[in-house]
């Protein structure tokens, strides 16, 4: 499987799962559809699947396009349902999702929505975190709580050092340096900031990141508790 980062609206990323030997794929959040359309049929790509993480119109803003253009599926949570536009295949916590050669393993995530979900590329060691866990941040709390929050991060926390991290925006050297003020001791923090600087100056995004270098630096996931997390969500949000 090869993953293509695709730039959409302002600072929003879409994915593509390509399967190499068909050259079929699952595109992940299409928040709007013509940069995905337009990269598939450059390179001869067909969508198969759509796989929307929750239902904010940034995430599923190219679903219907993309979707008629190319008859897909578009999968998401069972009980976002009446909220992602024209969904197909209602997805359960902890379910093994397996079509054609794709197969992920879904997490139900809570606390920037209530229905959002994760999509775990187990053999892949990949993993794709919508708006729940940003590199060196976290989602803000729309319709959860704080515990669901700290509960769903607190997941992630169990997943193999080495998963690769596919988030929903690109809000990576901002969150740093909210990292940073609270954690300026942080060796591991001040070198993945070099790097941050590096990439975005040569035109990369700053993904994937892993689960080692966010239980490194990610403030938000070195919380032990819920207090110490709601404190430091209620700073975040006036940064």
């Amino acid at each position: 499987m090869k993953i293509e980062i695709i730039r959409c609206l302002q600072d929003n990323y879409s994915y593509l799962i390509i399967d190499q030997k068909t050259n079929e794929a699952c595109v992940v959040d299409p928040s709007e559809a013509d940069p995905v359309i337009n990269f598939c049929e450059e390179n001869k790509i067909k969508i198969k699947y759509i796989l929307n993480t929750h239902h904010h119109y940034d995430h599923v803003g190219g679903n219907k396009e993309i979707k008629k253009f190319y008859n897909s599926k578009i999968l998401g949570f069972e009980n976002d349902k009446d909220r992602i536009p024209e969904i197909d295949i209602l997805l359960k916590d902890q379910e093994v999702w397996k079509k054609d050669n794709f197969e992920t393993k879904i997490f139900h995530i809570p606390g920037h929505t209530t229905g959002h979900i994760c999509y775990h590329f187990f053999n892949e060691k990949i993993l794709f975190t919508g708006d729940t866990l940003f590199s060196l941040g976290c989602g803000k709390i729309f319709e959860g709580t704080y515990s669901q929050m700290f509960k769903s991060l607190s997941l992630f926390k169990k997943f193999p050092l080495d998963t690769k991290i596919y988030c929903g925006h690109e809000y990576t050297l901002q969150n740093s340096k909210f990292c940073l003020q609270y954690d300026p001791q942080n060796k591991m923090l001040i070198n993945k900031i070099l790097e941050i600087k590096k990439n975005l100056s040569q035109g990369n995004p700053t993904l994937p990141s892993t689960i080692k270098d966010e239980l490194d630096c990610n403030i938000f996931l070195r919380a032990n508790d819920v207090k110490s997390f709601s404190k430091l969500r209620d700073l975040k949000d006036n940064f």
